[in-house]
């Protein structure tokens, strides 16, 4: 199986209003976020590829104009942890890029800080 891996980021800001009241999280504040996917495929497609990297361009467009320096609370229907973006964006991933690429999307990884990241990921068939 071959993989591969694209990382984007973008800057924005959440709060997490179901944590504990003093909780630092519970107050506005903001990220830096790096997102990375990751394809897999069985065999490579002309010219010795997965996926061109430049077919995942929609994915940063949709990265600028609905997610960077926003207030995800305002954009997002769910809590706006690094679980939940890597579940939206895998989802998002699969349902715009997926049919038009060859590889697959196997997993989406979110990082807020260097130290930290969270990630969703396809059950294995």
């Amino acid at each position: 199986m071959y993989r591969i891996g694209k990382q984007f980021s973008f800057d924005a800001a959440h709060v997490l209003a179901d944590l504990p009241a003093g909780h630092k999280c519970a107050r506005l504040h903001g990220h830096t976020y790096t997102v990375e996917i990751e394809l897999t495929a069985s065999r490579l497609v002309p010219p010795g590829f997965v996926t061109d990297f430049a077919d995942l361009a929609p994915f940063r467009r949709y990265l600028a104009d609905t997610i960077d320096h926003r207030h995800l609370n305002d954009v997002l229907s769910v809590e706006p942890t690094s679980e939940n973006l890597a579940r939206h964006f895998f989802t998002w991933c699969v349902t715009h890029l997926e049919p038009g690429i060859p590889g697959r999307i196997s997993a989406v990884r979110v990082s807020e800080t260097p130290q930290s990241w969270a990630e969703y990921r396809q059950e294995q068939e």
